[in-house]
């Protein structure tokens, strides 16, 4: 199951905060079927069963940004795409803990 990270900034808005920005698009996301997301600090990682409903996603957001007043926006997406085993955002995060841990 691939997973992306997407980060997509509103570049020249009236005010340093464009959080007001970001959860107008990130309501897109939440209406999305099949997909799983996590909203952090410095951008939105979002599970899906296909790269195709990603990048899909990815247009679209972007595409929401720029409906927003915005005349700039920067968007950084990184793809992790795992075939020789079952790849979610839960186990990635319980991997990295359990060496830790150990």
């Amino acid at each position: 199951m691939p997973i992306m990270e997407i980060s997509i900034v509103p570049v020249g808005t009236r005010r340093p905060s464009v959080s007001h920005y970001v959860a107008k698009v990130l309501k897109i996301v939440a209406k999305q079927k099949g997909v799983h997301y996590e909203l952090t600090a410095m951008g939105t990682i979002i599970q899906a069963a296909s790269l195709k409903t990603l990048f899909n996603l990815a247009q679209k957001m972007h595409k929401a940004m720029l409906t927003l007043g915005v005349k700039r926006v920067v968007t950084t997406i990184k793809i992790d795409d795992r075939t020789d085993k079952t790849l979610t955002m839960r186990g990635k995060i319980n991997s990295v803990q359990t060496k830790v841990r150990n």
